[in-house]
């Protein structure tokens, strides 16, 4: 769908399109980190920003000259950069951002751009006619990440929660390990209808 040096936009299905930019770390080097994006008639919402500022002006141009929607919401998964490194251009977009109010708490201690709407729990969008949801099930990869949720396509958007097979343990600095592969239990039984899962890495 679209390539380039810092963004990458895969169709997954008639109405959901992963998104895939690049956050340089010392310990993992380069690693590609991936985001949701969902439609409906022609409003779209979007799960995690691209990991920077350039790479999310890249991203809202492509939905507004390609597929002629407007971003209706954006929803950072949790507090890290890959959720949430492009937030200030959606903001500048006048594009609305939807957090976890845990998210919340975490991005304004660590000094990183805030999102500007808290929920707690449980978040339904509207997007056309039809809603994606946020949901906190329980703590992992950190204590305040959500997954997101298109019942129409029965897509999940795991984020860093869930990993892909054969993936390593990736950044555990502000993880829950003790809780973790409980709280996938969970997701697995919260959303049995899912049948394709996008993971953040």
């Amino acid at each position: 769908q679209y390539i380039s040096d810092r963004l990458l936009v895969n169709k997954l299905s008639e109405n959901t399109f992963i998104h895939t930019s690049y956050l340089q770390t010392d310990d993992f080097g380069k690693v590609p980190c991936n985001g949701l994006l969902v439609r409906n008639g022609q409003q779209v919402a979007i799960f995690d920003t691209p990991t920077n500022d350039s790479s999310s002006i890249e991203l809202i141009r492509w939905v507004k000259e390609v597929l002629k929607c407007q971003i209706v919401a954006v929803v950072p998964t949790h507090f890290h950069n890959d959720c949430l490194g492009g937030l200030k251009a959606f903001h500048d977009n006048k594009i609305p951002s939807y957090a976890n109010s845990a998210t919340i708490q975490l991005a304004k201690s660590n000094n990183v751009v805030v999102p500007q709407n808290g929920f707690n729990g449980n978040l339904e969008l509207k997007i056309g006619n039809t809603t994606a949801v946020a949901k906190f099930i329980g703590e992992g990869h950190t204590r305040d990440n959500v997954v997101g949720y298109f019942p129409s396509e029965n897509i999940l958007f795991g984020g860093c929660l869930i990993k892909e097979l054969d993936a390593t343990k990736g950044y555990l600095g502000d993880a829950n390990t003790a809780a973790w592969s409980n709280t996938v239990q969970l997701v697995k039984k919260e959303f049995p209808k899912v049948q394709i899962v996008v993971p953040g890495h």
